[in-house]
């Protein structure tokens, strides 16, 4: 079991990034503002690059999925850029979630 933190603003992606990471055995911390307590007791954080800083969550000693709206290129240019991890379209995101956290998570 992983402690996730799952910085997802939009609440009906939050309920089911929370629901799909929990039934595969994880323990999921939602919020879009969370302290630094929570962010360095994470063994994994997933983050809508979108709506949260892609800086302010690497470098936390915990891996980064991002996820952003594929309209936007530019956004997953910038948490590329920043060091998140794994940048995916929000679709992949949702098709695939378990997958891309197991592969992170080791």
């Amino acid at each position: 079991m992983a402690r996730v933190v799952a910085l997802v603003p939009d609440l009906m992606l939050a309920s089911r990034v929370e629901a799909t990471l929990a039934g595969a055995g994880h323990e999921v911390t939602l919020g879009s503002n969370l302290g630094e307590e929570q962010m360095v007791e994470a063994d994994l954080i997933v983050a809508d690059v979108g709506e949260v800083d892609p800086a302010s969550v690497v470098n936390r000693g915990a891996p980064v999925l991002g996820f952003y709206r594929h309209t936007d290129p530019e956004t997953r240019r910038r948490a590329e850029a920043a060091g998140v991890d794994v940048v995916v379209p929000r679709s992949r995101l949702a098709r695939e979630l378990p997958e891309l956290a197991d592969g992170l998570l080791g």
